[in-house]
């Protein structure tokens, strides 16, 4: 099992369709000529950029990055750090000349601009993050289920600035205590609320909630506090990795001792969260569970969010992105985020404009 779910689990889907942009010929189609109309995907990056030593570097620019796509530049066009709001770096037209933009938002409508009349848009709908708090309420957690809450609780009071969060619980089903909410009190009362349960489905309950939090625009983050593996859920931990990657949505796990004790879970939990661009803690005491939130928090704050619109590219399997840093002075810097995605299928329609009606065929022409 150990060996299949290996070969399974290299990140097979991602790039979040956070917006949608058409992109239109540079000149109007004559009549009669066929106009082809192109949807693309802008791929947002959470990035997080470390020194030798482990700390955050911070101040940086979007020249600072290069980004690759299966060794294609591509031009950074928004960019943003940490909680502050994402600004738009570049028309998605001609370099000089704005471009037109259609944004499609995830209820369906769409808005249309140029780049530079929707730039504040972008950054008002990506700005701060939205965090989904996955609370595991099984048997594995009887012992200390109160640590557990406090360390919760003290989490969702030190988040500086982000633009909601929704606290979920699971055992054997998912229950959605808190939807998403700027309300900080409301987290808590739904945190202090929870009782430990019955079997841990994991993995479903954790497919659900990215589910809800892909249905939000802007960037979005998975916390999971589990204590001990999956026992009980029907989804492939390797599913959960893909919709994941889909979503652009980062997976930070900490677990306590009971799951570094067996192997599968642990080695799946610390995949599951490189795959995605988050992290995994192992805590074995409420001191180290408080340590890991804190280190999760601070991540947050640092991280530098990155999107762009991909260059042309006929792959339509597995794309490979790269980050790098500019400079010689960023050589020894390090970089975590995902490193690629699968495009969702080919979204391109086609549109005939008329011809006037004094040059259509006659309907009385002869046989």
């Amino acid at each position: 099992m150990a060996g299949s779910m290996t070969n399974r689990f290299i990140p097979v889907v991602a790039a979040t369709a956070v917006f949608l942009v058409g992109l239109f010929p540079p000149m109007a189609a004559q009549e009669g000529e066929t106009s082809i109309r192109v949807e693309v995907d802008m791929v947002q990056l959470n990035v997080a950029v470390m020194d030798s030593k482990g700390n955050y570097v911070t101040g940086l620019k979007p020249s600072d990055f290069e980004v690759t796509e299966d060794g294609i530049a591509q031009k950074v066009a928004v960019f943003g750090e940490g909680n502050e709001a994402t600004r738009r770096v570049l028309a998605t037209g001609d370099d000089d000349q704005p471009g037109q933009v259609h944004i499609r938002s995830s209820n369906g409508t769409t808005e249309s601009g140029t780049s530079s009349e929707l730039g504040s848009e972008l950054g008002s709908a990506m700005a701060g993050a939205n965090v989904f708090i996955l609370f595991d309420t099984s048997n594995y957690m009887y012992r200390g289920f109160v640590f557990a809450q406090d360390a919760i609780a003290e989490f969702v009071r030190s988040l500086d600035n982000p633009d909601r969060v929704a606290f979920y619980s699971y055992s054997r089903d998912l229950s959605r205590a808190t939807t998403l909410t700027p309300d900080r009190n409301q987290v808590l009362r739904g945190v202090r609320t929870t009782v430990a349960g019955d079997d841990a489905a994991l993995y479903n309950a954790l497919l659900m909630t990215l589910k809800d939090a892909g249905q939000n625009v802007g960037r979005k983050v998975v916390v999971v506090f589990s204590n001990g593996p999956d026992n009980y859920s029907m989804v492939p931990p390797e599913d959960v990795a893909e919709l994941a990657q889909s979503k652009g949505i980062p997976i930070y796990m900490i677990s306590t001792r009971e799951a570094k004790l067996e192997p599968i879970s642990s080695t799946v939990f610390k995949r599951m969260s490189a795959a995605t661009g988050g992290e995994a803690y192992f805590a074995k005491t409420w001191r180290e569970q408080q340590k890991a939130f804190a280190s999760i928090r601070n991540d947050l704050a640092h991280l530098y969010s990155v999107s762009y619109y991909p260059q042309p590219n006929p792959n339509r399997g597995w794309r490979t992105i790269t980050v790098k840093l500019k400079g010689e002075r960023m050589r020894k810097c390090r970089i975590r985020t995902r490193n690629g995605y699968r495009p969702e299928s080919s979204r391109i329609s086609v549109e005939r404009v008329p011809l006037p009606a004094a040059a259509e065929p006659s309907s009385s022409a002869s046989n």
